[in-house]
C-alpha cells in the first residue's frame, strides 16, 4: 500500500494513494493502461492562438542535462500525449487546462514549453525573460504554475467510478487575479 503515483515537485493537487496492496495493484494497473483521467490546471506564458490543441511527444531524459526531460526523436524516448485547452486569455498570459493521455515525468511542463507556453514560475522549463517576473515576486510566487486540479478513476476492488476534484490553491488563485483583463 501506499503512493500510487506522482505529481512533480512543486506542483499542488491531488495524489491517489492506496490503503490496501489489492486497491495499490488494481490502480497501478489503470495508470499503465492510462485509464485514469488526470487533469491539470496552469496558467501559462502567453495566449494560445487555438482554442485547444495536442502535444504528442516522446519524452526522455536530456542528454545536455539529467535534471531535465526533453522531447527526443526516434525511439529513445516514451510516448508522450498532453491534450490542451485554452480556458481564460490573460495579461500576456492564460489559464489551461491540461488531460494528460499518458503520465510522463513533467510531460505538461515540457508538452507546454514546448509549444511556445511554458508555465509560468516554472524555474526548469520557463527561464529567460519573462515580462511575469517582477509580478511573480512581487506575489512570492516561486514555483510551477501547475496543479492537479481533477482526478477519476474505477474503485479497484468495488468497480465504482469515483471522480475527485481540487479547487485552485490560494497562490495560483491569487496569480490568476492578478493576471485578469
Amino acid at each position: 500500500p501506499g503512493i500510487v503515483h506522482r505529481i512533480d515537485k512543486d506542483t499542488s493537487g491531488l495524489l491517489v494513494i492506496a490503503k490496501t496492496d489489492v486497491a495499490h495493484e488494481g490502480l497501478a494497473k489503470q495508470f499503465a493502461a492510462h485509464s485514469i483521467d488526470r487533469r491539470y490546471l496552469a496558467i501559462v506564458k502567453g495566449v494560445p492562438m487555438v482554442p485547444q490543441g495536442m502535444v504528442d511527444a516522446p519524452l526522455a531524459r536530456s542528454a545536455h542535462d539529467r535534471k531535465k526531460i526533453a522531447i527526443v526523436a526516434g525511439t529513445r524516448g516514451k510516448r508522450a500525449v498532453t491534450h490542451w485547452k485554452r480556458l481564460q486569455a490573460l495579461k500576456d498570459a492564460a489559464l489551461v487546462e491540461c488531460r494528460l493521455e499518458t503520465g510522463r515525468t513533467h510531460q505538461v511542463r515540457v508538452h507546454m514549453a514546448s509549444i511556445g507556453h511554458p508555465l509560468l514560475g516554472d524555474p526548469v522549463y520557463g527561464r529567460g525573460k519573462s515580462v511575469h517576473r517582477k509580478l511573480l515576486n512581487q506575489l512570492d510566487f516561486h514555483r510551477q504554475a501547475l496543479h492537479a486540479a481533477g482526478l477519476g478513476f474505477t474503485h479497484p476492488v468495488t468497480k465504482a467510478r469515483l471522480s475527485f476534484e481540487s479547487a485552485l490553491p490560494s497562490d495560483m488563485q491569487e496569480l490568476f487575479t492578478a493576471l485578469g483583463v
